[in-house]
């Protein structure tokens, strides 16, 4: 249940034209709640961002010079996200970044280190097919405020994509899966001898419509209804 939401920034569009990254952050989620632990780093790329990136990152060689290369981050960012689900959003761009970044360091790729790797874009253009589904049209959607979002920023964009992903998700996991342990165990089951329950039969038009269902339903499964295999096992056992 650790799940770790990443996002980059990086100076151009293609790593297999030397571009690199420039920001990394990640956000720890655990039994999809936020734990307050984050990795965030800006890097020096050893090289000039494209004008197209600048224009959408600003972040400038200027800004970037003293900032440190990505090996010297390695060891901490791949500790950070050990044995954890990876959410990115168009995971295929991020991950060929960092399995450059790591190629270059000889450090293997991301499978080698993370559980698995969820791209919430292929996850949004299931739920919404035919619709925008870069990360504002989902903070729209969601209701998620990326107000603050006047560039894209590594950090900010993955505490957004985080809160988006809950939302997107949100239903598929049980209420007893999103509890913790501890609460698990503050449940137990009770029988209910002794209780005075009001019992309501339904009515003879009630069940004479309720057959007529289970016979339209039993027509279309070609006999199969499990209701009626339920019904005939109650009948058997009194």
């Amino acid at each position: 249940m650790r799940q770790v939401v990443l996002d980059t920034e990086t100076t151009g569009l293609e790593h297999k034209l030397g571009h690199r990254i420039i920001e990394i952050a990640a956000i720890e989620l655990c039994h999809r709640q936020f734990t307050g632990k984050h990795f965030h780093y800006y890097l020096n790329p050893e090289r000039e961002s494209d004008e197209g990136a600048l224009q959408v990152h600003g972040l400038t060689s200027g800004f970037l010079r003293d900032k440190p290369k990505f090996i010297e981050i390695s060891a901490e960012f791949l500790n950070f996200i050990s044995e954890a689900e990876l959410i990115i959003h168009n995971a295929s761009f991020d991950v060929g970044f960092l399995n450059y970044e790591l190629g270059l360091v000889k450090l293997g790729v991301l499978d080698d280190y993370c559980a698995s790797i969820t791209d919430t874009l292929r996850l949004a253009k299931e739920l919404h097919p035919g619709k925008r589904n870069n990360l504002d049209a989902l903070c729209e959607r969601y209701n998620v405020d990326n107000s603050r979002r006047t560039l894209h920023g590594a950090l900010l964009d993955a505490e957004l994509l985080a809160e988006v992903y809950l939302a997107m998700t949100r239903g598929q996991e049980s209420l007893l899966i999103e509890m913790e342990p501890a609460e698990l165990d503050q449940f137990s089951i009770t029988g209910l001898d002794g209780q005075n329950l009001k019992i309501i039969t339904a009515t003879h038009e009630e069940m004479t419509q309720h057959q007529a269902v289970l016979a339209q339903i039993s027509l279309e499964c070609g006999g199969k209804c499990l209701w009626d295999r339920l019904e005939l096992g109650d009948a058997a056992e009194k």
